[in-house]
């Protein structure tokens, strides 16, 4: 890596603060069109939600990781993600790592505790798709 790494609790307040980014994008990316389906009397079964739902937040984040490294919370907290060479990720890597974080996140937040042994305390998705957070430009 050839950026500084930003300390573990910086990364989980940005994460904290994207949760209400999430949020947000479900509720006018999710509802809004699931309360328009009923509506036309198109009702949706659990698997469609679930897809609804994982491709929406995919595109959500692989769209700004490519375009810029950063999300919204990210640009706040002075993060952007990087390849492992300090680069912008490739658009595999995004996948890759987005993909990762679930179950990383999912399972209790083992990915997340990954950090406190990692020789680059990076978090296990990263660690995977070859991605780090770095500091932003200007930090």
């Amino acid at each position: 890596m050839t950026n500084a790494v930003p300390s573990i609790g910086r990364r989980l307040a940005s994460m904290l603060y994207e949760s209400l980014v999430v949020f947000a994008v479900l509720l006018i990316g999710f509802l809004l069109p699931q309360i328009l389906l009923y509506g036309f009397g198109l009702v949706m079964g659990g698997r469609l939600l679930w897809l609804h739902v994982l491709l929406l937040l995919m595109i959500y984040f692989v769209w700004f990781w490519l375009n810029g490294g950063q999300t919204l919370p990210m640009k706040t907290w002075y993060l952007r993600l990087a390849g492992a060479d300090g680069q912008r990720p490739r658009p595999l890597q995004a996948l890759l790592r987005y993909l990762a974080a679930w179950p990383s996140i999912l399972l209790c937040g083992f990915g997340l505790f990954w950090a406190l042994f990692d020789k680059d305390r990076q978090f296990l998705h990263d660690r995977i798709a070859g991605t780090c957070i770095v500091f932003a430009d200007g930090q």
